[in-house]
């Protein structure tokens, strides 16, 4: 999920999608659908099936079928939302995108979501009250997010935690939940909610690259209100606050291999920030290659803690 624009800021003419436009094709749908993107929540979701300590017998199925609704499904439906609504801003940093290049065309981008999102909802319901319950509050937030009148993502610090909930936090409790069966073990919600808010840095960093149409459209991300040093050091100390805490917590629980390794990783991150913030706009990409992966690296080793295995 991305930026979007005030509901009130007109499409251009050159950017509204032509009724007349060629039929759809696969390889433009699945572009809409940024497959890219599915990568965030299916690792969180794969966290969340470890930490839950349970194996995988007799349950190859449900876990299948999860990673397919925290990626394809759920995250593949925020794309189409948010390009939908975003349409305006993508006119502006990427006009080549499916539906402002009119590759998508008409409304089919706004119908691509809504089918989406009842495939995604039929998905959950197969697996479980609990995965059913989840999978409904991430397309409520996926909509919420992007679509008005809420638009979380026109707030430059709402938008930024709802993306860190969604794509981490309820990825991760729902790959607990459908290896249990059952909620999520007190420990992995605490875990989970703070890799969640950590996350809120790696969204903030995300943003980089739309500072341009932001700014033309009036949307309040976080690099615009606080200037792009600022939103950089921000990030930095949101990243690494959320994994300090995580340490602790694992060592005061006994998962002393699990908190060094988080230790060691965030290290790394701490020493790779110094050139972030030398440019942030021209090594938030950099930073989101190196720092962001050694952070999903640290939430592996957090949910290998919590299920027992390390």
């Amino acid at each position: 999920m991305e930026r979007s624009v005030s509901s009130n800021h007109t499409v251009p003419a050159s950017v509204a999608p032509s009724r007349n436009a060629s039929a759809l094709r696969a390889r433009d749908v699945l572009e809409l659908l940024k497959p890219i993107t599915w990568f965030p929540p299916m690792w969180a979701f794969m966290c969340g099936a470890v930490s839950s300590g349970a194996g995988l017998e007799g349950r190859w199925w449900f876990v299948a079928g999860g990673v397919m609704l925290a990626g394809p499904l759920v995250c593949g439906t925020s794309q189409a939302v948010n390009d939908w609504f975003d349409r305006h801003v993508d006119a502006i940093n990427e006009p080549h995108r499916p539906i402002p290049s009119g590759r998508i065309p008409g409304r089919w981008g706004l119908y691509i979501a809504i089918i989406a999102s009842m495939i995604s909802a039929s998905i959950a319901w197969l697996l479980g009250p609990v995965v059913f319950v989840a999978g409904l509050v991430g397309l409520a937030f996926a909509w919420a997010y992007s679509a008005p009148p809420l638009r979380f993502k026109a707030h430059g610090w709402l938008g930024p935690l709802v993306c860190g909930l969604t794509y981490e936090g309820l990825s991760w409790f729902t790959g607990a939940a459908v290896m249990l069966g059952a909620m999520p073990s007190p420990q992995a919600i605490a875990v989970l909610v703070l890799y969640s808010l950590g996350a809120h840095g790696i969204m903030v960093l995300n943003d980089f690259k739309a500072v341009e149409g932001d700014r033309q459209t009036g949307l309040t991300s976080l690099p615009v209100v606080l200037g792009v040093g600022r939103a950089a050091r921000l990030a930095c100390v949101t990243m690494a606050a959320a994994q300090v805490v995580v340490i602790g917590l694992l060592a005061a629980w006994g998962h002393v291999l699990s908190a060094a390794i988080v230790a060691a990783v965030l290290a790394a991150q701490i020493a790779a920030m110094p050139r972030l913030l030398r440019d942030p706009a021209k090594y938030a990409p950099w930073y989101n290659g190196v720092g962001v992966t050694l952070y999903v690296l640290g939430m592996l080793a957090a949910a290998l803690g919590l299920g027992g295995h390390i």
